[in-house]
């Protein structure tokens, strides 16, 4: 870990400008990609981020070959994507909400780590790859068991050793011939991962639960987000309405920086680490 002393100068001043903010308070933590980076999963904006063009939910609905090219993708990329592990960023949020300093954490990520991390309260505003639904029927399935049906179904799919993953765990495969897509076992309907493509809404009830904790904390932590989505916007709006204290920690510009109480200009595993060390527990 890079301690605070060890930071360059302007950084180390606005962690303790953070510091000074939050101490006493029970934080609300919004979490963007720049969180899971240090896991190994990339960003979708951080600098150096390819250029994405992500499906969106009405090429994969409508659509039978986009279909097959996003699952032969996302298997290949799920394998690496699932065994990603939580980093010091995520565990330092865990700590933090076991010692009563956090109330939660909402989090625009599908890759689950803040729940392997500890995490208990966790709103996943853009759903997780861990399960997939029916759009007819609505069963869902754990992940794992649709990935040994898929292996089942294309014995010929083979993990990459070294696989170019992508945010959601995906991959852009070389070859999708012969594919079988997976159906689903109860009706043989579409099988959709359980999360928000782009082009799809975050469900109302998601928002309300993020909306709700931030209404139950004094102050607002954006970590490894650049904000670009708007959900992230509304929720930092949210708390800007209460006047309660925002500290964003993102390498690089955010779109809300000029709203920040405090911005801190470094990785999020550092900087969470210094918070989880140094904040003490509401009185």
């Amino acid at each position: 870990m890079t301690t605070v002393a060890e930071q360059d100068a302007a950084t180390a001043q606005a962690i303790a400008e953070a510091l000074s903010v939050l101490a006493g308070r029970r934080l609300a933590i919004l979490t963007g990609a720049g969180v899971s980076t240090d896991s190994g999963i990339p960003d979708y904006r951080g600098r150096g981020a390819p250029v994405r063009t992500p499906m969106t939910v009405e090429q994969f609905l409508a659509n039978e070959d986009a279909r097959r090219r996003y699952w032969v993708g996302s298997h290949l990329g799920w394998r690496a994507f699932a065994a990603a592990e939580p980093n010091p960023g995520h565990l330092a949020l865990a700590q933090l909400e076991a010692r009563g300093v956090a109330s939660g954490v909402i989090t625009q990520n599908v890759d689950g780590l803040h729940v392997r991390a500890g995490s208990r309260r966790v709103v996943e505003l853009h759903g997780t790859m861990r399960r997939v639904f029916c759009t007819h029927c609505g069963q869902v399935f754990d992940r794992r068991d649709l990935a040994q049906r898929v292996e089942l179904d294309n014995p010929w799919i083979q993990l990459p050793e070294n696989v170019p993953l992508g945010p959601d765990g995906d991959v852009l495969p070389e070859s999708t011939t012969g594919f079988r897509i997976p159906s689903c076992t109860v009706c043989d309907g579409m099988l959709k991962p359980d999360v928000v493509f782009f082009g799809e809404f975050i469900p109302a009830e998601k928002f309300r639960e993020a909306e709700q904790l931030v209404r139950a904390s004094d102050a607002l932590v954006i970590a490894g987000s650049s904000l670009v989505v708007n959900s992230g916007i509304r929720l930092l709006e949210r708390a800007r309405r209460r006047r309660l204290p925002i500290v964003i920690v993102n390498r690089g510009e955010t779109r809300a920086d000029a709203r920040a109480t405090v911005k801190v200009d470094a990785g999020t595993s550092d900087v969470l680490q210094a918070f989880a060390e140094a904040l003490p527990a509401p009185g």
